[in-house]
């Protein structure tokens, strides 16, 4: 009998084998066909990206990458060791500041505390953002006590840490310091306030409005401002309140405003008919809103709370106009020195690759908790 193939065959209906789909249909090259070159409007789009990219990556690579010198000990014996000075980065000048860049003046011999401080948050957040951590209650209750652990290591003063001023904060460790703290502590306020603008108490109500529209209509730059000049002026004589305090409260509140009306849109997504099932259960003011309302609303709020906390974020560069050395700060006055001077393409460069690394990061896991809490509803 001849050798047939299975297209050669014949077969009784319902019998024949699947085959396989064709290859322009799929893999890569129906990939391709779909989403870059199904309309003419697509391939002008596709052939138009790639130009783009083509003039541009290479020469950014060579710049960056292939002809940057990483050791020099100034920017002359950089531009020394290129073909045309000024034709490629100088990235040795980050390594000669990559310390201050990190820890701003912090003592050196008490760096160990910023490094354990960034250990321990590492540790909070993986406990935090992932339930299948083993002991993951204790791990919770770790997470409360770890504001109240970090500030007793950076600032010191008790059981035998040399205490450290806050004017000796800097750099990344500041712009941590700032973000994660207003990160922090603005979801359950904004929670409360939220829950204060929709209560059925006037005063209550009246009070959060107030607060909420006052700090939405003003900059925050003002704000940073009366905390750096005017606010001891409203505190009894010889009353000295930090600047690194007075900041992380503006900054706390700032964002806890904007979280709030996140928060109050997810409640009014919520059905009517979910309060009145609690209702009907018999469910408390607070039992309802811990157990059916806030999951539900919180769930649907997480674009907009990612979208608030990497503005919180990028917000912290803002402290440099009141005098706090934020990396901005540090790359300015590392720049004032002649040695260096020259180089804001790679210190700009720079932070802004440290700024884009941490607001990607929010961004994906948000992605990451959306899909996972999707129900379809």
């Amino acid at each position: 009998m001849a050798n047939t193939t299975p297209s050669q065959q014949t077969y009784l209906p319902g019998n024949h084998p699947d085959l396989p789909p064709p290859v322009s249909t799929s893999g890569a090259i129906g990939w391709a066909r779909n989403n870059l070159f199904s309309s003419p409007l697509n391939i002008v789009l596709t052939v138009l990206s790639a130009w783009f990219l083509w003039t541009m990556i290479p020469p950014l690579l060579t710049w960056g990458l292939f002809d940057a010198v990483w050791q020099a000990s100034s920017r002359k014996d950089c531009w020394a060791q290129m073909d045309v000075p000024e034709g490629a980065a100088c990235w040795a000048f980050i390594a000669d500041r990559l310390q201050v860049f990190i820890y701003g003046f912090y003592p050196e011999g008490e760096r160990w505390r910023v490094n354990l401080s960034f250990v321990l948050f590492v540790v909070a957040v993986v406990y935090a953002l992932y339930d299948r951590m083993p002991a993951r209650r204790y791990g919770l209750w770790y997470c409360v006590a770890f504001p109240f652990i970090v500030a007793w290591l950076l600032f010191g003063g008790l059981f035998g840490l040399v205490a450290v001023e806050t004017n000796d904060f800097g750099g990344i460790m500041l712009t941590m310091v700032l973000g994660v703290t207003a990160i922090a502590f603005s979801l359950p306020i904004g929670i409360v306030l939220a829950l204060g603008r929709r209560s059925t108490m006037p005063v209550l109500r009246i009070v959060c409005v107030l607060f909420i529209e006052f700090i939405r209509g003003v900059p925050l730059i003002a704000l940073l401002f009366v905390a750096s000049t005017m606010l001891n002026y409203f505190l009894p004589p010889g009353t000295f309140f930090d600047l690194l305090f007075r900041v992380l409260i503006i900054m706390t509140l700032f964002a806890s405003a904007y979280a709030a009306e996140v928060v109050r849109g997810g409640l009014q997504g919520i059905p009517r008919g979910q309060f009145e099932a609690a209702d009907a259960m018999g469910l408390t003011y607070w039992k309802t809103h811990r157990l059916i309302i806030l999951p539900q609303a919180l769930k649907i709020s997480i674009p907009g709370f990612i979208n608030t906390f990497i503005g919180t974020f990028k917000d912290t560069t803002l402290v440099l106009i009141i005098g706090m050395m934020d990396p901005l700060g540090i790359g300015r006055s590392a720049l004032a020195d002649a040695e260096w001077a020259g180089l804001a393409r790679e210190m700009y460069l720079f932070i802004a690759l440290f700024f884009f690394i941490c607001c990607f990061s929010m961004s994906r896991y948000s992605l990451h908790l959306e899909k996972k809490l999707d129900t379809g509803h």
